[in-house]
């Protein structure tokens, strides 16, 4: 894999752990203590723009290897849709995918509406929620982008 490929995947992982870890203190009296962060404080609008940035930054890392960047401006739309016309539409990712998971087939399709829910919920509950109603779309957010990643990952490792 690439150096470039392998710096966005690192990258993706970052911010899986970044989201996991605001998600626990967020859920985490004793560990808001520990920070000094006040009780009612959550950072769930910030799990769902990590995770989101996860799913952007596998994306950019399996394009990546077959040549594809997308650059600014509007490098998010650009990245989905190249990641759309190249691995959804083309059929190639539910090739990999399959041959990875003989028994456990994750559709590409599914990845891409991965890809396009979270892309929505990192604008809609980022800028228009307050961050103590975003927990179940916050914890949703982080399954996705670990199911979004893990089957990057398989491919990209292959």
């Amino acid at each position: 894999m690439d150096s470039t490929a392998k710096i966005y995947l690192q990258r993706a992982l970052n911010e899986i752990s970044a989201a996991k870890l605001l998600f626990v203190i967020s859920n985490n009296p004793t560990k808001k203590q520990e920070f000094q962060i006040e009780e009612e404080t959550t950072f769930y609008s910030s799990v769902i723009s990590h995770s989101y940035y996860a799913i952007f930054y596998g994306a950019k890392a399996i394009l990546f290897v077959k040549n594809i960047k997308t650059e600014m401006p509007d490098v998010h739309k650009k990245t989905y849709e190249a990641f759309d016309e190249h691995f959804v539409k083309t059929g190639i990712l539910d090739m990999e995918i399959l041959k990875i998971y003989q028994k456990m087939i994750v559709r590409a399709d599914e990845l891409l509406q991965i890809f396009k829910d979270e892309k929505w919920k990192r604008g809609h509950f980022t800028y228009q929620t307050i961050p103590q109603a975003n927990k179940e779309p916050a914890e949703q957010s982080i399954q996705n982008a670990v199911t979004f990643i893990k089957n990057i990952k398989l491919i990209l490792e292959k």
